[in-house]
């Protein structure tokens, strides 16, 4: 099969693999339908260090179930599901508390021996657990709404449930990217009737007006939180949801946070260190939370309302590309030409 593997920064390639096959009797072998390349494949394109096996790329896919381990009860050949980015026994006391992204049996994908999904086909482990059946087929016109509950819709929803985004609370989303999107579809969906967008390229904020972004914020650094400031009459709002994961954000977060309100971050930090004392989050009672997303716990929830049409997140796909197009997929979403792209095996 092809399938992509990253030698180092900036060195994508899409090249023959294996042929996945089943390993253990709780394992699906599924054909890739539809995958992506996500805004945290970004951060390893910038500084992943040389190598020559190179590392397998991809956690977002649809695919179709080719065959299936003899524990794995649920699903059938020919089934079209979706894969969480985290793949998880769902049964563990952890996933029953909706945490799946710390599964005592689970992982992710393009780690630990298991495949990546920019590719034509992959080993699904806890198969049973990680699979989520769809009532759709090949050629229907959601799979790219359907394919953002793998990664992105999930998570721009945990960053809005984790701050506890309600009627009354006021939002900031930092980021203008698919999750920042999906992080003000989700505020909307939860009731914030007032949500600030903080992103400077246009074709992406005009999107974010489109699922719910009240304000839009061009402006970064002091400049941007004083704006946030004076559109608040000098508070901050109640929440915000930081999708970038650069110490820029977090600094704006906190900057325009209200007292007693909630950080909650979901863009992958690419720092150890970030203010906590006194002046930053202890003296004005400031929450700060988030994570990866445990998207399998959100699925169900959020499904009924892409298969009705009421949500479109698939609109953040902006390029639909063809596996071997990956590496160009890679540098159009690097320099700023597309927001996510769509591909094709």
């Amino acid at each position: 099969m092809r399938a992509t593997f990253m030698y180092g920064a900036g060195d994508v390639r899409v090249e023959n693999a294996p042929d996945p096959a089943l390993q253990q009797p709780t394992d699906a072998i599924v054909r890739i339908v539809r995958s992506c390349i996500c805004g945290s494949d970004l951060h390893p394109y910038h500084n992943l260090p040389a190598s020559e096996q190179g590392t397998p790329m991809g956690h977002e896919f649809l695919g179709e179930v080719e065959e299936l381990g003899s524990e794995v009860s649920g699903l059938k050949r020919g089934d079209l599901v979706v894969a969480p980015f985290a793949w998880a026994d769902n049964t563990c006391d952890f996933c029953r508390e909706g945490l799946q992204t710390s599964c005592r049996n689970g992982g992710f994908w393009a780690a630990g021996g298991i495949g990546g999904a920019q590719a034509e086909a992959i080993r699904v482990p806890q198969a049973q657990g990680t699979l989520v059946k769809l009532p759709a087929g090949e050629d229907s016109a959601l799979l790219p709404s359907l394919l953002t509950l793998s990664d992105v819709y999930g998570t721009g929803y945990h960053a809005a449930k984790k701050a506890n985004v309600n009627p009354r609370t006021t939002v900031t989303v930092i980021g203008d990217g698919a999750v920042g999107l999906m992080a003000v579809l989700s505020a909307k969906q939860l009731g914030a009737e007032r949500i600030i967008l903080m992103g400077r390229h246009k074709d992406r904020t005009d999107l974010g007006r489109d699922f719910g972004a009240t304000d839009v914020v061009p402006e970064r650094g002091q400049e941007g939180i004083e704006r946030v400031r004076e559109l608040t009459g000098g508070d901050g709002t109640h929440t915000v949801l930081e999708a970038v994961g650069y110490m820029s954000a977090y600094e704006m977060a906190v900057g325009v946070i209200r007292p007693g309100g909630v950080i909650s971050r979901v863009g992958v930090p690419q720092y150890e260190e970030a203010p906590i004392g006194f002046s930053s989050l202890f003296g004005p009672n400031i929450t700060l939370t988030g994570g990866p997303a445990p998207v399998r716990a959100y699925i169900d929830e959020l499904l009924p309302g892409v298969l009705e049409g009421k949500v479109e997140p698939g609109r953040v796909f902006d390029r639909t590309m063809s596996l071997d197009e990956v590496p160009d997929g890679y540098r159009a979403m690097d320099q700023r030409e597309s927001l996510k792209v769509l591909v094709r095996p």
